[in-house]
């Protein structure tokens, strides 16, 4: 295939070409999900499927690449262009995306006189390593090398973030000088000054909005008149965070009248075709005034639900594609089925305290360091010190969290303490030889905006009394490896509120799994593996009230469920399999 651009056309083997494109992202769906979608894909009418890369999952541990299972975006890639998609790939090294950090990965911070997203030597020389590895996977997938990859993308939205044009360059040559010869492009907002700091010469520039296409294009017509034009994101709807009053939605009906105009402007891609999950601890988080970390689903009200259902939508946009299309649409593919598996109680528990040294290797120091400094990323992370006088009335006090801190004399609750709180501060009591611990947990680092950097855990000076307080035991908890959790029978005591502790599931299915959704309506705050396979995050004020569970993460047989609740039961410790969503 050959791909180019000439003048403000894309031509395809010679002949004008119209991108339309929808946005599905590899890391937000299972593997075994693929083909569903890409069929989804072709029958709604587009030629084209458009992915970002994740920096930070194919790099979790810094020099260890992982481009396997979820990651396997190559065979992502194949398996589109076994439904004759050509593809657009996003690498990065920054995405957004209300992805962890952006896409960039946790150990930078770790980097002395680090700067992301600038001419920074130590940045530069990290992300043209890892843009070597992802490739090496990329490049022989080409369309100059016979595969199915159009174009690709150099950063992302940089005129919202920053004006180092000569970084911009140096991305730009690094992906030439690494082989890549398809066409080039950046995305940016529609303002004038975006597109003068985020756009380099040798680029596309293209757009990234949601409605009111002629005003959008305004100021990109007056500094690029000669070129394609193109809606890199056509936002269909928008993310949650938690806490929102409810879920994100946006009508059908003028969504498929932007696409309609846009389509007659020039090209699209629909972000998101479908959203897919957060799954784990990847969601990201916005701050501004506030800080908003992002719900586990990310469902974004697509044409495709978190789950691959058709919606609405969907059916809208087609009608409005068909008209762009010579020959007719394929029928759309049946929804894969949904099953309510019912009701599960807790068979076992095991209390975080008395498995601290199960999970984790203690770290002495002086005094509480952020969670970077440990040398891990993700999850949770514990502080402890022994008191060596009483303490009456007394405070705790911090000078930054992140994000989310409780407060525990022995194994009493004795406060919370949130990023978004006036005060970093706590009351307590204690007696001399008593522990006070520190359970804090990182919510998602930032993935927009100037406040990325923010580091996670305990940041800054931590006083007690106004002093600084010494000798601490801290406990890394990335929550990856849960195997050595020394589980108790017994669920329930009433010396006991259910907090900072893990439950155990289990259940056996007869028949082939099929999606399902799971209700954790008797708990509060915390997150679900089920099979070794971390579902993500919940949390009891929504919006969202389920998290997806594919059929490919149940077994036929014994299943394991394990819940780590961090804020304590509202009833008995009982799980709910259902067969439709809640997003709130």
């Amino acid at each position: 295939m050959e791909f180019k651009i000439e003048g403000n056309r894309f031509l395809k083997d010679g002949k004008p070409f119209k991108v339309i494109s929808g946005a599905v992202h590899y890391f937000r769906n299972l593997p075994d999900t693929w083909d569903d979608i890409f069929e989804k894909l072709v029958a709604l009418g587009c030629n084209t499927v458009e992915t970002y890369c994740v920096w930070n999952m194919h790099e979790k541990t810094k020099g260890e690449f992982d481009f396997s299972g979820i990651l396997d975006i190559g065979l992502f890639l194949d398996k589109a262009a076994e439904h004759a998609l050509a593809a657009i790939v996003r690498p990065g090294p920054y995405i957004c995306a209300e992805w962890e950090f952006g896409g960039l990965p946790w150990w930078l911070q770790t980097e002395k006189d680090m700067e992301i997203r600038c001419s920074n030597r130590t940045y530069i020389k990290y992300f043209e390593w890892y843009l070597s590895k992802l490739f090496a996977v990329v490049k022989p997938r080409l369309c100059t090398n016979g595969g199915n990859v159009i174009m690709m993308q150099v950063e992302n939205e940089y005129g919202y973030y920053g004006d180092d044009k000569e970084y911009l360059k140096r991305l730009k040559n690094t992906y030439r000088a690494q082989g890549i010869d398809v066409p080039l492009f950046t995305s940016d907002g529609t303002g004038k000054t975006d597109l003068l700091d985020g756009t380099t010469e040798g680029c596309l520039p293209t757009l990234n909005f949601g409605s009111k296409v002629e005003e959008r294009f305004v100021a990109h017509d007056e500094l690029f008149p000669n070129v394609p034009k193109m809606c890199m994101e056509m936002w269909d709807g928008w993310f949650d965070a938690w806490g929102d009053e409810k879920h994100h939605t946006t009508s059908a009906e003028e969504y498929a009248k932007t696409v309609d105009d846009m389509l007659k402007r020039g090209n699209l891609n629909i972000y998101m075709f479908i959203g897919g999950t957060n799954f784990g601890f990847t969601s990201g988080a916005n701050h501004y005034e506030t800080y908003a970390p992002d719900v586990t689903s990310y469902d974004y009200d697509a044409l495709l639900s978190e789950c691959g259902d058709v919606t609405p939508k969907y059916t809208a946009v087609r009608n409005v594609i068909q008209k762009y299309t010579a020959e007719s649409l394929p029928a759309v593919p049946k929804n894969r089925e949904k099953r309510a598996y019912g009701r599960v109680a807790a068979s076992a528990k095991a209390e975080l305290f008395r498995n601290l040294n199960a999970l984790s290797r203690a770290v002495s120091t002086e005094v509480p360091k952020c969670m970077e400094e440990y040398g891990f990323g993700y999850g949770y992370i514990v502080y402890r010190t022994r008191l060596n006088r009483d303490y009456a009335d007394s405070e705790i006090t911090f000078e930054s969290i992140g994000d989310r801190a409780q407060i525990y004399i022995e194994n009493r609750y004795v406060g919370t303490v949130y990023v978004n709180d006036k005060q970093y501060a706590v009351k307590f009591s204690a007696k001399a030889g008593d522990v006070l611990s520190v359970v804090c947990e990182n919510m998602g680092r930032t993935n927009f905006g100037p406040k990325m950097m923010r580091k996670k855990g305990i940041v800054g000076r931590c006083l007690i009394d106004g002093k600084i307080h010494f000798g601490w035991e801290t406990y890394p908890l990335p929550m990856d490896r849960l195997d050595n959790l020394l589980f108790e029978k017994s669920v329930c005591t009433e010396s006991e509120d259910g907090r900072k502790t893990f439950y155990r599931f289990t259940f056996e299915l007869s028949e082939r799994p099929c999606d399902t959704f799971l209700r954790t309506d008797e708990f509060k705050k915390g997150f679900v593996v089920l099979n070794g396979f971390n579902l993500g995050r919940y949390w009891e004020i929504g919006p969202q009230k389920t998290l997806y569970v594919p059929a490919s993460v149940l077994k036929q047989g014994v299943n394991e469920l394990i819940i780590f609740e961090s804020d304590g039961l509202k009833g008995e410790p009982v799980i709910e399999f259902v067969a439709a969503p809640e997003l709130g």
